[in-house]
């Protein structure tokens, strides 16, 4: 299948200032998004992320590479259209109120009057400012202000949905709203370019992830071959012993109210700490086997930059 969008040894600097030296910030970034994928771009601040996204829309210009969307040209007019893109830090014209923004927003796309207001009213209720329409933007929260253009990036009904920091600003219930909303995007066949540094989200609804560190693509796949099962270490909370008797057999992490919580690395540790607590006839309250995870590969990428 053809990618929905595709980057070929993407780079880009700028120079800082007055000072003509240039810095380079993408160092030949090169990365394909298939139709129908949630597709996570990890990185930390500074990483190039932002920079990427702008090179994509025609916000500057790459010194070189290539870029597609929908196998087009990324600035052909026909690709752009099958577009919707929510920024990191949004800013709208804030004297407007939601339904003026998300009309003017939708007139952009030369969206009739009928349709415009028929989708309009679906997308500020799905978004949770349905009471909000006849608010000035000026009035809104951070939050508000993400609910809002996540609206506006949806109102052309979007093959290919950009989104730079979407759940920034957001309450975990708001988080959650959010993520379902993505995920109904995928449900309905369209594609979702997603760039956060929030790793939980990234991990609960990515088909596949890229992690750019100093403007470099360092690792990407899907998740369930980046990330291994294996069992890194086991965490054990136990009763009934005293730490002076665990000693040798795992880190003590903490303890409350006459429990010890103990890092054991190894099956035959776990071992020894069961029997030794069965000998002693203390308490055994949770076992838990702890997995590589997707923060501990992206730190892991990170540190050894």
């Amino acid at each position: 299948m053809e990618a929905v969008l595709a980057i070929d040894s993407l780079r880009k600097s700028f120079s800082p200032g007055f000072i003509p030296r240039r810095r380079e910030i993408l160092k030949g970034v090169s990365l394909e998004v298939a139709p129908g994928e949630i597709f996570g771009y990890l990185g930390p601040n500074g990483a190039g992320k932002t920079t990427t996204l702008k090179c994509l829309l025609g916000l500057v210009f790459p010194d070189s590479g290539s870029l597609t969307l929908f196998g087009r040209p990324h600035l052909s007019l026909q690709a752009r259209q099958r577009l919707g893109y929510l920024p990191e830090s949004p800013y709208f014209y804030d004297h407007l109120t939601a339904l003026e923004f998300m009309d003017f927003t939708a007139r952009l796309f030369g969206i009739g009057k009928k349709k415009r207001q028929e989708r309009i009213a679906g997308l500020l209720e799905r978004v949770g400012l349905a009471d909000a329409g006849r608010t000035p933007l000026r009035k809104f929260s951070r939050g508000m202000l993400q609910r809002a253009g996540l609206a506006q990036a949806l109102v052309n009904d979007p093959d290919l949905l950009i989104l730079d920091e979407p759940l920034g600003g957001l309450d975990p219930i708001g988080r959650k709203e959010l993520r379902d909303i993505i995920l109904e995007q995928k449900k309905q066949g369209k594609t979702v370019f997603l760039c956060s540094h929030i790793l939980q989200d990234i991990e609960m609804i990515c088909d596949r992830v890229a992690i750019l560190v100093s403007g470099r693509v360092m690792s990407s796949g899907r998740l369930r071959d980046l990330v291994s099962e294996k069992v890194v270490f086991t965490e054990v909370e136990i009763s009934g012993l005293k730490r002076e008797e665990l000693a040798g057999l795992g880190e003590s992490l903490a303890g409350q109210e006459g429990r010890v919580l103990l890092k054991v690395v190894g099956e035959d540790k776990v071992e020894e700490v069961l029997a030794l607590v069965l000998r002693r006839k203390g308490r055994v309250h949770s076992l838990l086997p702890r997995t590589l995870t997707l923060e501990d590969l992206f730190l892991d990428m990170v540190k050894s930059s």
